[in-house]
């Protein structure tokens, strides 16, 4: 891959000396413009650091166009980080030392879980990746990939398939233990992930999940970086921009963040070297980032695209829907967000403001509509739980609901646009509900499990009035005349 070295600043590291330290599961955006850079930044700052390169597995069909690009490039790929001031910068990521597809390298990926020289094995897979029922909290075991793993060990399609044999191959080899570290938007990731592959392990190989419980750890860890998609046009101005011929270009935002739970089974990363902390408990920073980032994203995404926008900044750019941004989280999530460690919460309130208003990252409200029903569970639910409790204003997020029903129901905007809607984890009985005419209907949905909104005589009389404001007036109209 050719770049303008002017322009791009280069790995500044021999990557012949780069060893496989990590595998990663799911080589996305998100993971490439994290993980990935904070380990380029570590090797280059400290090179007695290169054993821990990483090796990147791709375990889904879909993901042979992202896998050909970066196997033709080396591993290599540009990183552009769009800066709020308007001044970008752009790095040639090297961390990435290697790339197997599971289509074509099923194999050789268990024989990387089982290596000693793997001693962390770090996962995007996205919320509803970790196949937890969304009605019990429990595992789904009756899942018909999860079956066909359980039945098949040698020849797994899963995350949780490939995790157990690998590790089993792992034990048998004496390899050692080993850390599964999740990289996902999920509040007690660590544990989460713990409860799906142990359950996994628990149904599949009791022996196995025995050895897991004594030598493999789950770490909790918060992640944080604005990371659009990158569509066909983005790759030409990126490529433009920096000179390159990037076949698999991505870009994100200046800011950065990442709260470890520091426990390893085998060694890990100095990543606190280039501005990872770690910690003993992330909880307090799992939920002021996922109560006030990811849950004004999802009370920005439905009304905002109703409302005929696309992109997040030109949102932003609209009074009325910055202002109702900042009243949910000034007034709605403030008082359930207590402050970590130093965080002045209100200059990390203004800088997500200025975040979601960055021009040069542009990020689309379609990506941000995507899988609502994982969402909602995560971002929404908990903190309306406590609303409802405490006799707090439900208007706000009783639009936002009312928002999400229109939205999946009519797929049509206030200015007549139709549009698709993506809802990979939606049941058949979440469609009936949306197709349902009562509006009553619809807060059963999966997505709000656990909150008996229909419980709340309050929440519901907001909710309905919203519902029929938006479908009378659109939605937009209905947010202009919501109280302050």
């Amino acid at each position: 891959m050719k770049f303008d070295s002017k322009v791009v600043k280069p790995a500044g590291y021999d990557r012949s000396c780069l060893k496989s330290g990590i595998l990663h599961i799911g080589v996305g955006n998100f993971h490439r413009a994290h993980e990935e850079y904070y380990t380029d930044r570590l090797v280059a700052m400290d090179p007695s650091q290169a054993e821990w390169g990483i090796c990147g597995a791709l375990l889904r069909e879909a993901d042979e166009p992202v896998y050909r690009a970066l196997k033709a490039q080396s591993g290599l790929y540009t990183l552009t980080v769009c800066g709020r001031d308007g001044r970008d910068q752009a790095f040639c990521i090297g961390s990435l030392v290697d790339l197997l597809w599971a289509p074509e390298s099923s194999e050789a990926i268990l024989d990387m879980i089982a290596s000693p020289q793997i001693r962390i094995v770090s996962l995007t897979i996205t919320e509803g990746g970790y196949n937890i029922d969304k009605a019990t909290g429990e595992f789904d075991l009756s899942d018909p990939a999860v079956q066909a793993d359980i039945a098949a060990p040698l020849r797994p399609a899963t995350a949780f398939g490939y995790l157990a044999e690998g590790l089993r191959r792992r034990r048998d080899r004496g390899a050692g233990p080993l850390t599964i570290l999740s990289c996902d938007n999920l509040q007690h990731n660590g544990c989460t992930a713990r409860k799906a592959f142990m359950a996994f392990f628990s149904a599949q190989d009791p022996d196995l999940a025995g050895w897991a419980e004594r030598n493999v750890t789950f770490p909790n860890s918060m992640v944080d970086r604005i990371t659009p998609a990158t569509r066909p046009e983005d790759v030409e101005r990126l490529d433009a921009r920096n000179g390159s011929d990037d076949r698999a270009p991505v870009y994100c935002e200046d800011f950065i963040q990442w709260v470890v739970e520091d426990d390893f089974a085998a060694g890990r990363p100095c990543w606190e070297k280039v501005g990872v902390e770690f910690t003993d408990d992330v909880t307090a920073y799992e939920n002021m980032k996922l109560s006030l980032l990811n849950a004004s994203h999802t009370l920005l995404s439905y009304p905002a695209f109703l409302g005929g926008y696309r992109k997040v900044d030109e949102a932003m750019r609209d009074g009325c829907i910055a202002g109702f941004v900042r009243q949910f989280m000034d007034i709605d999530i403030t008082p359930y967000v207590p402050a970590p460690g130093d965080t002045d919460l209100e200059l990390y309130k203004q800088t997500l403001v200025e975040r979601f208003g960055n021009r040069s990252v542009s990020d689309q409200i379609a990506r941000l509509c995507f899988d609502g029903v994982s969402k909602f569970p995560v971002y929404v639910v908990p903190n309306l739980v406590k609303m409802i409790r405490d006799g707090k204003p439900l208007t706000r997020v009783a639009y936002l609901i009312a928002a999400y029903r229109h939205y999946l129901k009519y797929r049509r905007d206030d200015n007549g646009a139709e549009f698709e809607i993506a809802e990979p984890a939606m049941t058949e009985a979440d469609c009936r509900l949306i197709a349902s005419d009562d509006p009553s209907d619809f807060l059963g949905l999966s997505a709000f499990g656990g909150a008996d909104l229909c419980g709340s005589d309050a929440f519901v009389s907001e909710y309905l009035h919203y519902v029929d404001a938006i479908a009378a007036h659109g939605a937009m109209s209905t947010l202009d005349n919501i109280p302050g």
